[in-house]
């Protein structure tokens, strides 16, 4: 599905991992983070596809939403959870969204 966004600008968190291999609960954590990240405030949208790679891309309307995302106890769990079981290795990067269009038949 492709996320539904605001006007211009806002924000793109671009999660991209490789897995260790150990699965061990990680598409139950990976479901309630993306819950939980809908109810959170400024939160706009995500699309996420894995491959070798996995990559998430969630929307925002302001890095102060991004932040306390980040900081939120729960996800801060998750975080430590994927560093230790989860995550081979992984980046994060926060774009700044200046311009964007869409198509759709």
């Amino acid at each position: 599905m492709i996320a539904k966004t605001i006007r211009t600008p806002y924000y793109a968190v671009v999660f991209s991992s490789v897995k260790t291999g150990e699965d061990n609960a990680y598409d139950e954590m990976a479901d309630s983070m993306m819950e939980l990240a809908k109810r959170q405030p400024g939160f706009l949208g995500a699309e996420s596809a894995r491959n070798e790679v996995g990559i998430t891309v969630s929307y925002w309307e302001s890095l102060d939403a991004i932040k306390k995302w980040q900081a939120h106890p729960a996800h801060q769990i998750a975080q430590e959870r994927g560093k230790e079981n989860w995550y081979e290795k992984y980046a994060v990067r926060i774009c700044k969204v200046e311009s964007d269009y869409f198509f759709e038949k």
